[in-house]
């Protein structure tokens, strides 16, 4: 597995997992809110709802996964048999890949532009 497609298969599910945050960011750098509310709707998203973005982060990166072995042939149980460690190395790559991209996502990127708008400190 390359790099590419390392980052087609991880790329989507750790941005999804990270709206809980990017979302008031985003809808307030758009003008569709003040800074209060969106401070209010991100302690809101991250405080209640954090599980449930990292739920469908890491759905998106199972669908992609299971697209990811479909398009490599991998299309059968004997086929995933004959594949067995390909499919488990993969698949421990993407989630150690998906967990660091959002950390890095989250806590690094979206973090430091919350602080540049001044929605949170």
């Amino acid at each position: 597995m390359n790099k590419k497609e390392l980052l087609k298969i991880t790329g989507i599910p750790v941005f999804v997992a990270g709206l809980c945050c990017f979302s008031p960011l985003l809808i307030f750098a758009l003008g569709f809110s003040s800074v209060a509310a969106a401070a209010d709707l991100a302690d809101f998203f991250y405080g209640e709802w954090k599980w449930a973005f990292r739920a469908a982060g890491l759905f998106f990166l199972a669908v992609f996964l299971f697209f990811h072995f479909r398009k490599k042939g991998i299309c059968t149980l004997d086929a995933a048999k004959r594949h067995r460690n390909k499919i488990i190395n993969t698949i421990l790559i993407s989630l150690f890949v998906a967990i660091l991209g959002y950390f890095l996502w989250l806590y690094v990127v979206v973090h430091f532009a919350g602080v540049a708008f001044g929605l949170w400190k």
